[in-house]
């Protein structure tokens, strides 16, 4: 199976052979029976030792694309039999066309359990019923995620998107405790209760735990402590993946709020320059895209995959809650990045900003109507509710953004209320060239 039971608590050194063995076990598989990475390695054997897998050629998403695009529906990386696949999902396709994932059961199995080690580190224990509000229509956060909650001994409601009335009225009638959603959702929640609801407040449902991912947010303290501030809820980054590889291998204890790599016992990984694609140590204070290969992994596995994130590694000593992988935070993604006079800026360094400003739901759009070069960084923020905006409020908040970012902004403030609330993912990066 190549899991081993506590493996997130467990020293390097000690997991050391066990993560040898495995890859030597996925090596062999892999070339036997990836078309895909046959013709991508054109005759190169793959190392031996995972210290020398920076001899390999990258493989990225818009390869996989290709695979599927020419060998349809799962690609010439499918390296089983279809018959030994026994799920299908399907990317959110948030940064692309959407992608065919197939899971064998030893698949399955292990990134249930690898993502119920993630759950549980967040908090989620048996003493909880908590609401799961992903879509659960193909895409890998809704079952995948069920089971990964639900290998906590939870009690888990598959709710899903849509029906938020009914979500609200389920919350009260069974005594929910956790929800696990985006972070972006509950201000959906927020607006439903308010316009449905006379007189009830979120802090009335009684949610204790926020297990929260598929967005980034949580790493900004302000946001945090709203959550905390209209919920009564302990808000937690509990789920941390990319879904070609897991669903879920990251999340926070009630310790420390950066993500904890859980997942050393089947996966391996790297840090890499995202320009150059020069290998980078993975070492405290290191910033680079994140790059994964799977040690364990029958129905796609992937070797030396850009995930097109880009983490910087706070700590590599273990945490007071045992865990013993590195510690880090997501910057933001490689094609979220807006260049601005040589600055890269990410979405969650704009947001971070504006969660300073009262005056401010929190909530922006960043529309870019040409390609690049940028002078400036056009941002569109929305105010809070019952603020208007004085006629400073603008060059203020592109002050701020000037005096903590370095860049220019160009600050467009509307109403509250003016941007959709969603569901699933919130798109921030808008490209309309």
């Amino acid at each position: 199976m190549s899991l081993i039971d506590n493996a997130h608590r467990m020293a390097p050194d000690d997991l050391a052979a066990h993560r040898q063995e495995a890859w030597a076990r996925q090596r062999a598989y892999v070339m036997q029976n990836s078309e895909f990475y046959r013709d991508l390695w054109q005759g190169q054997t793959p190392p031996e030792d995972l210290r020398d897998l920076p001899d390999l050629s990258l493989s990225d998403k818009a390869q996989l694309r290709i695979s599927q695009a020419g060998h349809p529906p799962y690609g010439n990386y499918l390296a089983s039999g279809v018959r030994q696949a026994v799920r299908l999902h399907r990317t959110s396709g948030t940064t692309g066309q959407a992608m065919n994932l197939a899971l064998s059961a030893r698949d399955c199995t292990i990134t249930e359990t690898v993502g119920g080690r993630c759950q549980a580190s967040a908090g989620l224990t048996p003493d909880h019923t908590v609401v799961h509000c992903l879509n659960y229509q193909m895409w890998m956060g809704g079952l995948t995620d069920h089971m990964t909650l639900q290998a906590t001994g939870a009690m888990v409601v598959p709710f899903g998107v849509g029906s938020t009335e009914l979500l609200v009225r389920t919350i009260q009638e069974v005594g929910i405790t956790a929800i696990s959603c985006t972070p972006s959702y509950p201000a959906v929640l927020e607006r439903v209760i308010e316009q449905k609801f006379p007189g009830l407040t979120p802090r009335d449902l009684g949610l204790k735990l926020g297990l929260f991912g598929g967005e980034a947010g949580l790493d900004d303290p302000a946001f945090r402590q709203r959550l905390r501030d209209v919920w009564g809820m302990e808000p937690r980054n509990a789920n941390y993946g990319v879904s070609d590889v897991f669903c879920n291998f990251a999340a926070q204890c009630e310790h420390d709020t950066r993500l904890h790599f859980m997942a050393a016992d089947v996966l391996h990984v790297e840090l890499i320059d995202p320009d150059t694609a020069t290998p980078l140590p993975l070492e405290p204070d290191q910033t680079g895209e994140m790059v994964l290969t799977h040690l364990a992994r029958e129905c796609q596995p992937l070797v030396r995959f850009r995930t097109g994130d880009i983490i910087t590694v706070d700590e590599t000593e273990p945490c007071r809650c045992c865990c013993t992988g590195f510690r880090f935070r997501v910057v933001g993604r490689s094609d979220d990045m807006v260049v601005v006079r040589g600055l890269n800026l990410f979405p969650t360094m704009v947001a971070a900003v504006l969660n300073e400003f009262n005056e401010l739901s929190g909530d922006y759009r960043i529309h870019l109507d040409t390609p690049p070069p940028y002078d400036s960084l056009p941002v569109q923020a929305e105010l809070a509710k019952g603020q208007a905006a004085d006629s400073g409020l603008a060059e203020r908040v592109s002050a701020a953004i000037k005096a903590k970012l370095g860049a220019t902004a160009r600050v467009t403030l509307l109403p509250a209320g003016s941007f959709e609330l969603t569901e699933g993912k919130t798109k921030r990066v808008i490209r309309e060239y």
